[in-house]
């Protein structure tokens, strides 16, 4: 039997969670730029333009902040948002987006989260993040960097490569059979 020495983390949701939904946050930044939106349809947008452009545009097409400029003109747009009010006001929509959701404003850690980590490293296990995030967050892994996506076995494959690049000496390289992976979704 083999015994598990790495354990890769997945960071939205299992580590990181949005402090309010994140049609909430959107709704409190487009409010004095285009309007009070409702809600529900900041919602329903938000799902269609991540959709589209995650299709258009998979691991974020090399450019974050256009990726998510394209997200967040879509989500305005679709949520009933004035055209003109749109255009007018985008770069200061996305600065004001792209800084809430790469801080602290936007994210908290679960409460288990970081006490679940040190209890890991204490009992002699390393730790790696994988996640589908963006260039904003400083794991490892990311499929950004990558070019594929979780559940892709390349992103899995490129963590382990990179845990073993950087081992200590002497220490045993990590074998895809020692590895766990932690996410909330079961793919």
């Amino acid at each position: 039997m083999h015994h598990i020495r790495l354990v890769a983390f997945d960071v939205l949701h299992t580590i990181i969670t949005p402090r309010q939904p994140i049609y909430e946050q959107y709704s409190q930044i487009f409010t004095p730029y285009v309007g009070i939106l409702p809600p529900e349809s900041i919602k329903e947008a938000f799902k269609a333009a991540m959709r589209h452009v995650q299709r258009e545009k998979p691991v974020y097409g090399g450019d974050t902040k256009q990726w998510w400029g394209d997200v967040i003109r879509r989500t305005a747009l679709g949520a009933g948002a004035r055209e003109a009010d749109v255009e007018q006001n985008l770069a200061e929509i996305i600065d004001k987006l792209m800084l809430r959701f790469s801080s602290r404003e936007g994210y908290k850690a679960f409460e288990d989260a970081i006490p679940t980590i040190q209890r890991l490293h204490q009992m002699g296990l390393k730790t790696i993040v994988i996640s589908n995030g963006d260039i904003r967050f400083k794991p490892i892994v990311l499929s950004e960097a990558v070019g594929a996506e979780k559940p892709s076995k390349q992103i899995f494959q490129s963590a382990l490569n990179a845990v073993n690049l950087h081992l200590n000496p002497g220490e045993n390289v990590f074998q895809a059979k020692e590895c766990l992976h932690i996410g909330d979704e079961l793919t």
